[in-house]
């Protein structure tokens, strides 16, 4: 009888005791430990195993009332005795932000200082029973913490101070697990209370981590090196291992060696391609890694292939970001819709979130560490490490054009998307121009935009609904044909539907109707003069060409629509 999957089981322990599949990562201590001390930052995207690990971590060092060595007797780091004599003599303080996501500040405020006393509270039996060896003041402190009492100070001071109250007790620095300590900033982020996180983040890492004499070391992880007004600051003793490094490369997610032996254990080895298909393709340093959660869930569902990893968050940042990005991210976001690489792109490791509104660079970054995009490729060239860029597999190829398509036209129902596509092509044209202004009026984040980015804004919003005709189309933007580059084209797959081109052109602000047909023409003019539809023609296009010329404004879209000839049909000789 085959094991349970351990799909949503984070607790080490809890894996262990009650007989799920373990894929072993416990070599992560051995190269923790090869580190040396100080505080070790891995960063890796959500379902990557991140808190599991922490959770062994935790497991492993920590001195409890029992012996917990079972645990380990059947992995790789029992192994190796150097290591297996660690085993249980250490104290430990873990702590999970994971849930840390309220949408206002003080609300995330309270569960932070709640997280907290649980983990102080969790200690409590043996600072009581070692409460001569410590100071009144420490003991009252440590009681207003463990209570939800604590002043400000004494919450962001709460790290360093527990971390203290231990190594008087025991003798020993004890070993710090910080789990998903950037959720609670992406959260912020979202709602808006970004600078208020940030604040309380940098004092209490910073207490607890920078220069703490009480501290053994450390482990953390999260989404991402945050940069922000240097919440690391200072941390000469930081060392950090992302996506981007050989370093743990295999400790989370899963390599082919790995799956493999999952799948051959669940029957399901046929399914080995497909399944590679779309789960693998995550480059960790030079390590190819599938993502965890999507496998243990489709082998779960007997092979059954499905975006599984995109039920696991909202990915309300994500699309707060896409929305929001510049003129020139959403050029690369295009690239990455039609299923295209990026070449030659440096890296911003320190993220720093409103940064990537206006930095198709950072903007890059952010979507490489949360696992949207992976590397493809590495060249080292002038003291300078760059990147080719790429959506990872199939899943995230499904799930990349829906966030995309989902945070652009979010403002329209899905029924009048229907009806916008289907008015597309049928030639529809006043259809058309009334479901695009209404997007427009419900759209604030549009209203927002600088004029010179409007254009680059609607192309997007257009080039993302055009995907979901990609079962009856092929989709391109930004494409030779003619003598130059058209907008977007719609090639139809079956020659006898209609080709479709799309020209945008911006509107001056105050414009009058006279001024906005004048436009459209002036984009009609130009499919025509540059001949745009002589890709259409080439590819044995036999019906009709619809070719759109779309005037935008900030608040404004006119558009016409006319129709020009495909090429006829051959005649045959017979």
């Amino acid at each position: 009888m085959t094991k349970p999957l351990p799909i949503g089981v984070s607790d080490y322990k809890v894996l262990i005791e009650d007989g799920y599949y373990y894929v072993d990562k416990t070599l992560l201590i051995k190269e923790l430990l090869l580190v040396g001390g100080g505080v070790t930052l891995m960063p890796r995207p959500r379902r990557f195993g991140k808190t599991l690990n922490l959770s062994m971590l935790r497991y492993f060092f920590e001195k409890a009332e029992s012996d917990t060595s079972y645990l380990f007797a059947n992995t790789a780091i029992w192994q190796e005795p150097k290591y297996r004599a660690l085993q249980g003599q250490s104290s430990v303080i873990f702590l999970t932000f994971k849930d840390v996501k309220e949408n206002n500040w003080q609300a995330a405020y309270t569960k932070l200082v709640y997280v907290i006393a649980e983990e102080y509270k969790r200690h409590r039996p043996i600072v009581e029973a070692h409460s001569t060896l410590l100071d009144l003041d420490d003991l009252e402190v440590f009681n207003r913490l463990a209570t939800k009492q604590g002043s400000e100070t004494e919450v962001s001071q709460s790290l360093k101070h527990l971390t203290k109250l231990l190594a008087k007790i025991t003798g020993k620095r004890p070993i710090l697990l910080l789990d998903e300590y950037d959720a609670p900033i992406h959260a912020a982020f979202t709602y808006d209370y970004y600078d208020s996180m940030i604040v309380f983040m940098r004092g209490l890492l910073t207490a607890g981590l920078k220069d703490n004499e009480f501290l053994r070391l450390s482990a953390m992880t999260g989404i991402m090196r945050t940069a922000k007004e240097g919440i690391f600051s200072g941390l000469n003793n930081l060392t950090v291992y992302t996506v981007l490094d050989n370093n743990l490369s295999d400790k989370f997610g899963f390599t082919q060696e790995e799956v493999d032996l999952l799948l051959t254990e669940y029957s399901l080895i046929d399914h080995r391609e497909t399944i590679r298909t779309w789960y693998n393709g995550y480059t960790m340093g030079t390590t190819k890694v599938y993502n965890p959660w999507s496998v243990l869930s489709c082998i779960r569902a007997q092979g059954v292939l499905k975006p599984y990893w995109a039920n696991t968050s909202d990915n309300a940042l994500i699309k707060k970001l896409i929305v929001r990005a510049d003129a020139t991210a959403k050029e690369d976001l295009e690239i990455f819709l039609q299923g295209n690489g990026l070449s030659e792109q440096t890296i911003t490791e320190g993220v720093v979130l409103p940064q990537a509104f206006n930095d198709s660079k950072h903007l890059l970054s952010f979507l490489l560490f949360t696992g949207y995009l992976t590397t493809t490729e590495h060249i080292f060239r002038n003291n300078k490490h760059f990147y080719t860029l790429a959506v990872p597999n199939q899943e995230l190829a499904e799930l990349y054009e829906q966030l995309v398509c989902d945070a652009i036209f979010e403002p329209l129902v899905a029924k009048n998307v229907a009806m916008l596509l289907d008015g597309i092509i049928t030639g529809d044209a006043p259809v058309v121009q009334t479901l695009l202004q209404e997007f427009i009026i419900k759209s604030c984040s549009f209203h927002d935009l600088p004029s010179n980015e409007v254009e680059r804004s609607y192309h997007l919003f257009v080039l993302g609904l055009l995907v979901l005709l990609q079962d009856r189309y092929v989709v391109q933007s930004n494409r030779e044909s003619g003598y130059g580059r058209y907008d977007i084209m719609l090639i139809p797959k079956n020659k006898s539907n209609v080709g479709i081109v799309i020209e945008f052109k911006k509107m001056p602000e105050n414009h009058t109707t006279e001024k906005a047909a004048a436009v459209i023409q002036s984009a009609l003019q130009q499919i025509r003069d540059k001949n745009y539809v002589q890709q259409l023609r080439d590819d044995g296009v036999t019906s009709r060409i619809f070719c759109y010329g779309i005037a935008i404004e900030s608040k404004h879209v006119a558009l016409e629509m006319e129709t020009l000839p495909a090429q006829p049909l051959r005649r045959g000789s017979g």
